[in-house]
């Protein structure tokens, strides 16, 4: 399996956990959603990040889930979260997964880490408990982790640590970050890859500004294969009225403490798990949000079909 570089772009999917509803991990359905997220198009996934639920997970449990999508990808690259609160559990998983054939590990800063000079050792700290033949995705996700990563830092982060050869922009806002760190590059800093998440809510104004693709876990992932193909090919007005007709549902999928169940009962009406379950701690939606999510999703597809593009397939 090839690993990520510098030069990594399109659409890397970050995959749920599916679990049953007694908690316990649901290895059919996760090996259904992984087979979904490809056909969909996307050109690589990312598990066991925030949204698929890894501190709720033993280290046993996530190297199991590596090894079973790693196997279950057929080659497709494969970016696991290795995201914990001390270097030597990042090291072990990283280093666990790497063997497993991942295409690269993804580390968030933890939230202790208060001023530039933590910030900027942390990173150092983790690229060398890995290895730097390791290739690393930094998560940059300041609304979650409570780690704002200045411009100024994050330059001397891809200055220093090498082996961080991508960029997950959650920043927000922060598509003054991107342009930074591309006008950068053409003055002579080395390229990164930029892949950003958000659920996709600036997908179209990141490419725009020189990402290279979307690394998010929004339960229509065809859409953003589509977007990222259609600005591929200059045609900027129609990925903006294909993004325009996902917005009301990607706008509630994005509320704080309610994503990931959104995100799991979409996918669980399109057959791509068996159960919305989420792992404790942790509740579904109620019966009144179910029937705000369906009749979102409803009044989509109907939109894309006056629009003209096949709803549940990638329009290239």
């Amino acid at each position: 399996m090839s690993r990520i570089s510098e030069t990594t772009r399109g659409v890397f999917v970050i995959s749920v956990t599916p679990f049953d509803d007694s908690g316990a991990i649901d290895w059919a359905s996760l090996d259904r959603v992984t087979d979904f997220y490809l056909e969909s198009g996307a050109d690589g996934l990312t598990i066991l990040g925030i949204m698929g639920e890894a501190p709720k997970m033993t280290q046993a449990e996530a190297a199991e889930i590596a090894r079973r999508v790693i196997g279950r990808a057929s080659g497709k690259p494969v970016i696991v979260g290795v995201s914990a609160p001390g270097l030597a559990a990042i090291a072990d998983l990283g280093k666990a997964v790497m063997d497993l054939g991942a295409a690269g590990v993804m580390v968030a800063p933890p939230g202790s880490l208060k001023t530039d000079p933590q910030i900027h050792g942390y990173y150092g700290h983790v690229t060398r408990a890995l290895g730097e033949e390791i290739p690393v995705c930094l998560q940059d996700y300041p609304l979650t982790t409570g780690v704002q990563i200045s411009d100024e830092v994050m330059g001397r982060i891809i200055d220093d640590y090498p082996s961080i050869r991508m960029l997950k922009h959650e920043d927000w806002p922060g598509l003054s970050k991107i342009s930074k760190i591309r006008a950068a590059e053409a003055g002579g800093r080395r390229h990164i890859s930029i892949l950003c998440g958000n659920g996709g809510s600036f997908l179209p104004e990141e490419i725009t500004r020189g990402a290279d693709g979307a690394m998010t876990g929004f339960a229509f992932p065809e859409m953003m294969v589509s977007v990222c193909a259609l600005m591929a090919k200059g045609d900027r007005d129609r990925a903006h009225d294909l993004f325009d007709a996902y917005l009301p549902v990607l706008r509630y999928e994005l509320q704080p403490g309610l994503g990931l169940a959104v995100r799991k009962h979409v996918l669980a009406s399109r057959g791509a798990i068996a159960s919305a379950a989420l792992r404790a701690p942790g509740a579904g939606l109620d019966a009144a949000a179910r029937r705000d999510v369906d009749f979102l999703v409803e009044r989509q597809q109907r939109r894309l079909a006056e629009l003209g593009f096949d709803p549940g397939s990638p329009a290239r």
